[in-house]
């Protein structure tokens, strides 16, 4: 008899999980999903008529596992490439372009870090110190802030850095961990006494030939978790919230419904794929020391201001895929992209712009309503790009904690949990709070959770 296995939550997650499951051929996957859709974070709708992501819209094209599923899913016709990878930097009053051969907002070339004007002439001279300055020792994991304000100062930090780890984690240098958020540099800086010198290496790691660094599918990244789960064969159960998890003697039992009328599910092996409060709360009775450290994993909240302008709104058309914005400029809006300019197969009339608002203690942002938000990154567009008019559509997308902050400690904290989850028969985790935030991360967590539920129903 076919062993049965529940993954509780369907996002992208989830979804992959049930896939590699499925080709066993020697299981069968329920898939439990409390919100009325499957997809998580990856979900796309309508604006002004075009099918348009509203939260995660590209992933990395460097690293296989996306790619992958997608052709195994029959969406491999449906990878494209960014029509321009070029992005810019609000900084110091305009758009600066980003420095060829940064890496992560560290640089590595001082003349392009000169010619971009991101950061003072003083802060300019600041950086070349870092050759010169005593070594800076990192024996266990230290915050980013903490590391590149000792070798390049201020500058480099809050104008480069400090905005593009905010694009991926909406969180605080001053928080985040290197080890987790930069680990090429972290172990880089075990040996190399100079962060430029470390910067020039990885740079020059990258292969010349390597293509895109990002890719998207045609119809949204929205459009892959159906095709997984269509290709999973899975049972889906949307709306089905899991409130309890109990250990049996031969698996494990959910308990799901009302309180007044639950209802049970017996299953070989579970496989959790939800966020780690979810995790933690279902993991509180069984997995006590996993559900604390859980629960000590913060997330940040954020918004997406979807805007479609007529292309006569813009004096010129933007150049580049969009800009960033450091939180020592004050604005709210931390990050703009100019999408039918980064991904042209979207529409050759309208100009699409996405604008992300909120980042880790900006709650207050997030508290106005849909019209204020979009009439702040209306007011962004006018000042920055010279939009004039109104958009022909908008769209405002809300995250409610969707952004795990991978803080100071968080590789030793995922290795307790696995830990502690590891010797429970059966028993599984997988998604973003763990190993990356994109999605051919989470694709592999769930690739590897699902290897090891294989490995002991199958023993």
């Amino acid at each position: 008899m076919d062993a049965n296995v529940v993954i509780v939550g369907g996002g992208i997650s989830g979804l992959a999980a049930a896939w590699y499951l499925r080709q066993s051929g020697q299981v069968r996957v329920t898939v439990l999903e409390g919100s009325p859709r499957i997809g998580g974070k990856l979900w796309a709708s309508e604006v002004a008529g075009v099918r348009l992501d509203a939260g995660a819209e590209a992933m990395l094209a460097r690293r296989p596992e996306g790619k992958e599923l997608a052709k195994l899913v029959g969406l491999g016709d449906e990878l494209v490439s960014p029509g321009t990878t070029r992005a810019a930097v609000y900084s110091r009053g305009e758009l600066r372009p980003l420095p060829k051969g940064q890496v992560m907002g560290v640089p590595s070339d001082l003349t392009e870090l000169a010619r971009s004007g991101i950061v003072s002439p003083g802060g300019l001279l600041r950086v070349p110190m870092d050759q010169i300055l005593p070594a800076t020792l990192v024996r266990t994991d230290v915050s980013v802030a903490a590391y590149i304000r000792a070798r390049m100062g201020d500058e480099v930090l809050e104008r480069m850095v400090e905005p593009l780890l905010g694009g991926v984690y909406a969180g605080r240098a001053d928080m985040l961990s290197l080890d987790a958020t930069m680990p090429r540099v972290a172990t880089l800086a075990r040996s190399e006494r100079s962060l430029l010198s470390a910067a020039r290496q990885i740079a020059g790691e990258a292969p010349k030939d390597a293509g895109p660094v990002f890719t998207t599918l045609r119809g949204g990244l929205g459009s892959l978790p159906e095709a997984v789960a269509k290709a999973s064969g899975a049972e889906i159960r949307t709306g089905v919230t899991v409130r309890e998890l109990h250990r049996l003697e031969h698996g494990w039992r959910l308990v799901t419904g009302p309180v007044p009328a639950p209802e049970t599910i017996e299953a070989d092996a579970v496989i959790l794929a939800v966020p780690a409060a979810p995790a933690a709360r279902l993991l509180r009775r069984e997995v006590p020391k996993a559900a604390a450290e859980l629960g000590r994993i913060e997330y940040a909240s954020m918004a997406i201001v979807t805007l479609a302008y007529p292309a006569s709104a813009f004096p010129s058309l933007p150049e580049g895929s969009g800009y960033l914005v450091p939180s020592i400029e004050g604005r709210p809006i931390k990050a703009v992209t100019f999408s039918s300019i980064k991904w042209p197969h979207l529409s050759q009339d309208l100009v699409l712009v996405r604008c992300s608002i909120g980042r880790l203690g900006e709650e207050h942002l997030l508290q106005r309503d849909d019209g204020e938000l979009v009439s702040l990154a209306m007011a962004e567009l006018a000042e920055v790009s010279g939009v004039r008019g109104l958009p022909v559509d908008t769209r405002v997308t809300r995250w409610g904690g969707a952004l795990p902050q991978y803080n100071v400690g968080h590789l030793d904290r995922v290795a307790r949990i696995r830990a502690a989850v590891a010797v429970q028969p059966g028993l599984e985790v997988c998604g973003a709070a763990y190993d990356g935030l994109g999605v051919p991360a989470c694709i592999a967590t769930a690739r590897t959770a699902a290897a090891r539920v294989l490995s002991r129903v199958e023993a």
